[in-house]
């Protein structure tokens, strides 16, 4: 268990400012599960709350802040408990031990002093978490551990190890090689299991020589989606395992928690009907937030690709065209009609290279085909230079 899971909350932005709806974090291994809590924040600020009033629901007061974080954590301890109980977990208020140092064990001062609840998923945990809330959002408490633990053993232990598909070798939770934290975390937090495969449904991985392995995948929908892309996925292995299915790529909602060249984030519209009316995903707003505070508008234009198609095809249908009169026709004419067509068509052919190869030059960033993973036509249109698009995913901090 790296150290940051000790001193890490759930921390907000200033209310009643810019971005105020976002979790803040410095880059640690928290930042996976701040990702997807911060999904199901946004969630509940633009979907989720009654009595709208004409307020920015992005902008929000301290009540706001404090209302969302409980929901999104109630949902997500519901989705994982599947309609059972929940367990959570508290820290000793009088610092009494529970379990003794040992070679095995290692006091990190949090795990050795906890107290098991368990509880009912509906209104006994919302009150158990609104009573608690202190131990989840103090500076520097363990809150994301305390959660962590709590997501873990709502699942069961047993059922968390089934997940991680460790039959042949141990596959730890929390120790991995992504600074930002563990991709079972996030599966867990986002659809109740703890898989490392991202596909629909279940795959048997076998050949005639073994027997086929089942892995299990993405088994229904999810409320809010995932968006994966890494320049390291070159294994086989790796590449297989996490192709994304449709369950995860459109969710009910139009939120996805993403990781982009090992960097988790969230990406949002706020039009309930993006990804269930088909005129709506023409032309699109999304935002990208990451728990580094930092946020990127964009636009999402499906209608260069509708329009090139359409282009395309006229094309092909005038060039067909145009072969059948010059089969019919003299050789004379043949010739002038295919020169002055060559000499016409490579000047503006000329220039649609430049400009192609300028936008490929400019804007080829790692969040502009983490987009792309999912509007892979798409004209995207930043509100910052590609620059800064560049240095929020390279890899310090």
């Amino acid at each position: 268990m790296r150290a940051e899971w000790t001193q890490s909350a759930f921390t907000f932005g200033p209310p009643k400012e810019d971005l105020s709806y976002g979790l803040r974090s410095p880059r640690n291994a928290t930042r996976g599960m701040l990702s997807v809590v911060q999904g199901f924040i946004l969630k509940y600020l633009l979907f989720g709350r009654h009595g709208r009033t004409n307020q920015n629901p992005l902008i929000c007061t301290r009540d706001m802040q404090t209302n969302a974080l409980i929901n999104s954590l109630v949902e997500i301890l519901r989705l994982i408990s599947d309609k059972g109980k929940v367990t959570m977990v508290l820290p000793s208020s009088d610092d009494e031990v529970f379990v003794d140092h040992s070679v095995s064990f290692f006091h990190d001062s949090v795990t050795e002093k906890l107290y098991l609840f368990t509880l009912s998923p509906h209104e006994e945990l919302e009150f158990f978490i609104k009573r608690n809330l202190k131990y989840f959002i103090e500076e520097d408490s363990p809150g994301t551990l305390l959660f962590l633990y709590s997501a873990v053993l709502t699942r069961s232990m047993s059922k968390t190890r089934n997940d991680l598909d460790s039959t042949n070798k141990a596959v730890p939770l929390t120790m991995t090689n992504n600074e930002e934290g563990s991709l079972m975390i996030v599966t867990l937090l986002l659809t109740g299991r703890a898989t490392p495969y991202l596909h629909n449904g279940v795959v048997n991985v076998g050949d005639e020589n073994t027997y086929a392995i089942p892995q299990y995948g993405i088994l229904s929908r999810s409320t809010i989606g995932f968006l994966l892309w890494d320049t390291g996925n070159t294994q086989p292995t790796v590449a297989a395992s996490r192709q994304l299915g449709s369950r995860l790529k459109t969710p009910s909602y139009p939120i996805w928690i993403t990781s982009c060249c090992g960097h988790f984030g969230v990406v949002f519209n706020r039009n309930p009907e993006l990804l269930r009316n088909y005129h709506a995903e023409t032309c699109f707003d999304l935002n990208y937030y990451s728990c580094s505070g930092h946020n990127v508008f964009m636009t999402i234009d499906n209608r260069v690709y509708h329009e090139q198609a359409t282009g395309m095809l006229e094309r092909q249908s005038t060039t067909e065209s145009n072969s059948s009169l010059m089969a019919t026709g003299s050789r004379r004419d043949e010739d002038v009609t295919s020169g002055g067509g060559a000499g016409k068509n490579s000047g503006s052919g000329g220039d649609s290279k430049e400009l192609l190869a300028h936008e490929e030059l400019t804007m080829n960033t790692p969040l502009q085909r983490l987009i792309h993973t999912k509007w892979e036509e798409a004209h995207i249109r930043f509100n910052v230079q590609p620059s800064m698009l560049n240095y929020l995913f390279c890899t310090t901090p």
